[in-house]
């Protein structure tokens, strides 16, 4: 449960390469185009800590911690940046700071971690994790810095003081002050997350211009669990996405990423079922987690939406083949991958919940039937009424400019927007459908000719900035937002009940002065995944493999390092936690096993553990194990981490001529936790998968990530209770059973 990363000497600053703007037209296709991961492969072999804004030219842009792109090449950027037309070719086009650049608080040689790039009013904003200050000459004296631009690509100039200071930590050292990402509320209040293990994630509001913390931060989770925040706002809830385990324990890393929701900015965040992420026991529903393919440590994810309104979550993974940019136990190779995000049943999953995607797949939307960056001074395509003129490709003017192009059906219609003049400004849809940015009344208001809403817009809006307006229009439901720059932090939200579906043209509107349009698109509305993908189920029971502890151990069992200790009595297996440990090469635990079934089979124990709460109990643990010796197993159990109780998965394998431990995190224990190990064999590569599975009740289950085995191995089923003997404490298991 530590935060890995490395830094080091930091490469001169590339010149930003600058192109011609993407092809633009009226009536462009939408259909679909496909895609494989990584997306990021052209820019460089390593992308860490993505996120992805997009431009005023209509180009996409992300950003990267600080690493070197490629193999062998051993210079570092400092916050390289890529931009992409498609969101699935990237170009690398420099850096966002030079050899050096750095705030005056930065100490020489810190590096920068973790980019969040923001629109905060008339320019950009990037927050940063710089990793080293004045502060200590101790180091790890993190803080959290900023830097404005007019431009996504620059140049960037950082503020004089940092956003968030280091914090001085009760335990000693400072508080991991990293991974920043800001959110603009309803009310125009912006706020900025940031945060990690030690310490857990908070939240602070910040000045209007954005650059400094005021007022009392909210701890929004508990430490030792969560870090990499984003927080973004839908249908009503704030969902906060963190990731959880090691970011960088190369081919074991279990990276991934958790979200609870809350009515406000600043919590308290729940999960799915209700527990908070500040809990001892913390919550966390899971939204990514690595599924068996060539993809683990799927985790620090951003967010964006397309141009068919579909949600898209961008984060790093490492490919299990290639865990490491150059020699082993090195920087950890982790690139950009990019996939759907789905909304079912009011949470957020990735594929449906299928998970990574390794394979073609259909690309997001990113052109549309009208699609208009106004390059043409002659604004072919468009019918006039008022006074219009295109001006460094934007369109300008009052009165109404019509698309020739025919709209229809579901859609989706964007423009980014600024009133220069106007009293209120927006698109209409058909000859009736209208949503527009009224400054008058101060309200976004959509209106159908027949009736009518509208919500206040923050009393801090200035009309004069750029501003996102995106309509969504499914069947008779309209759904309207406004947001500084489309990343989930809407500053309006309208919705109206239509008299009948749309058939018509997209037009551009202003009265009462001139306003400015720009990056016009309408575009088919994507189809919701409507169900999640099935989730393992329970079959026939195997009675021949299985033990209900009812008479003694059967003679199924087989022990390696044999506890004396561990009895059988009253249909239960007590075994006292052990002193001992699995992990590395000390090998001391106790281990008991069976031999498993053939083919695809659930392996499933109830075992009961007081580990209690909030106490450091560093690491009690007791659960499943798919073992195939002391140095390649996997082991599922609910396990005390400093003052959190957690299900880990973890999981250790040989490489490179040692062994290597990681893991990931499935939902919350209970004292008594049901855990379940769903093996199945890849009829491709004959690996052994294993899914983990835990449950509080026994009857609703969370299932997270998987490990494999090589097809060569024959891994057994067993179980484990080590880590710790202090204070003393039994575990009790009340049965092994399979399933086919």
């Amino acid at each position: 449960m530590r935060h890995l990363r490395r830094g080091g000497a930091l490469a001169a600053v590339l010149g930003l390469i600058l192109t011609a703007p993407p092809s633009t037209s009226v009536a462009a296709s939408d259909g679909p185009s496909r895609y494989r991961n990584p997306v990021s492969a052209a820019a460089g072999d390593t992308f860490a800590d993505p996120v992805i804004v997009r431009g005023d030219d209509g180009f996409w842009y992300a950003y990267g911690t600080t690493d070197p792109l490629r193999e062998g090449e051993h210079e570092f950027h400092r916050v390289p940046t890529a931009r992409s037309a498609d969101l699935t070719h990237w170009t690398y086009v420099g850096d966002a700071f030079g050899p050096d650049q750095r705030p005056p608080y930065a100490a020489p040689g810190a590096a920068y971690w973790a980019p969040d790039v923001r629109r905060i009013g008339d320019r950009w904003v990037m927050y940063v994790t710089v990793t080293d200050t004045t502060v200590s000459a101790e180091g790890s004296d993190y803080a959290i810095g900023a830097a404005t631009a007019p431009t996504p690509t620059g140049p960037w100039t950082f503020a004089a003081e940092p956003v968030v200071a280091p914090r001085p930590g009760g335990g000693g050292g400072y508080l991991w002050t990293i991974d920043p990402s800001q959110f603009t509320d309803v009310d125009g209040r912006g706020y900025l997350y940031y945060g990690s293990y030690y310490g857990g994630i908070s939240v602070t509001e910040l000045s209007p211009d954005g650059l400094s913390a005021v007022g009392t931060p909210t701890q929004v989770t508990i430490d030792n669990k969560f870090e990499g925040s984003y927080v973004l706002r839908h249908d009503g809830w704030y969902y906060l996405f963190a990731s959880t385990a090691n970011c960088c324990a190369g081919p074991a890393t279990g990276y991934s990423v958790q979200v609870g929701r809350a009515r406000s900015p600043r919590g308290p965040f729940t999960d799915r079922d209700g527990i908070a992420l500040t809990a001892s026991r913390a919550g966390g529903t899971p939204v990514l987690t690595q599924n068996g393919n060539r993809w683990i440590g799927t985790g620090h994810n951003g967010y964006l939406t397309d141009l068919s309104g579909q949600d898209w979550i961008v984060y790093h993974a490492i490919d299990r083949a290639d865990p490491y940019l150059d020699e082993p136990f090195g920087i950890n190779e982790r690139p950009m991958l990019l996939d759907r995000l789905d909304w079912i049943d009011g949470w957020p999953t990735v594929n449906a919940g299928a998970g990574p995607s390794d394979g073609s797949r259909p690309a997001p939307v990113t052109t549309g039937r009208v699609d208009e960056r106004f390059d043409s001074a002659s604004l072919a395509g468009w019918q006039r009424a008022g006074q219009w003129r295109v001006t460094d490709g934007r369109a300008v003017g009052s009165g109404t400019l019509t698309s020739r192009t025919t709209v229809g059906g579901d859609v989706r219609a964007e423009t980014d927007l600024r009133l220069t003049g106007a009293t209120s400004a927006g698109v209409a849809l058909g000859d009736r459908v209208e949503v527009r940015v009224d400054v008058s009344a101060g309200r976004l208001v959509a209106g159908d000719g027949r009736r009518q809403a509208s919500t206040p817009l923050p009393a801090g809006l200035d009309p004069g900035d750029r501003h996102n307006l995106a309509v969504e229009v499914r069947g008779k439901h309209l759904v309207a937002e406004l947001s500084p720059a489309r990343l989930g932090d809407q500053v309006a939200v309208v919705s109206l009940r239509l008299d009948r579906p749309i058939a018509s043209r997209i037009a551009l509107t202003a009265t009462g002065g001139t306003a400015e349009f720009d990056n016009v698109s309408v575009a088919r509305l994507y189809q919701p995944a409507k169900r999640a993908v099935p989730e393992p189920k329970v079959g026939a029971p195997l009675p021949a493999y299985s033990d209900e502890f009812t008479d003694g151990l059967d003679d199924g069992w087989r022990w390696v390092r044999a506890d004396p200790a561990a009895t059988v009595a009253g249909g239960q297996l007590r075994w006292p936690v052990q002193a001992a440990d699995l992990t590395g090469t000390g090998n001391t635990a106790g281990v008991l096993l069976r031999d498993a079934p053939r083919g695809d089979y659930v392996a499933e124990t109830k075992v009961t553990v007081d580990l209690g709460e909030e106490t450091v109990r560093n690491y009690q643990q007791a659960g499943l194990v798919a073992y195939v010796d002391d140095d390649r197993f996997a082991r599922l159990t609910q396990v005390a981490i400093w003052n959190t109780r957690q299900v880990e998965y973890g999981y250790e394998l040989p490489f490179a001529g040692q062994p290597v431990y990681g893991g990931s995190i499935v939902g919350t224990p209970a004292s008594t936790t049901w855990l379940r190990l769903a093996h199945h064999v890849d009829p491709v590569t004959g690996e052994h998968e294993y899914r983990a599975g835990s449950s509080r009740d026994g009857r609703t289950w969370t299932w997270g990530a998987v490990w494999t085995f090589p097809a060569a191995t024959t891994p057994r089923i067993g179980l484990v209770a080590h880590g710790g003997a202090e204070p003393a404490v039994d575990a009790e298991f009340d049965y092994l059973r399979f399933y086919r």
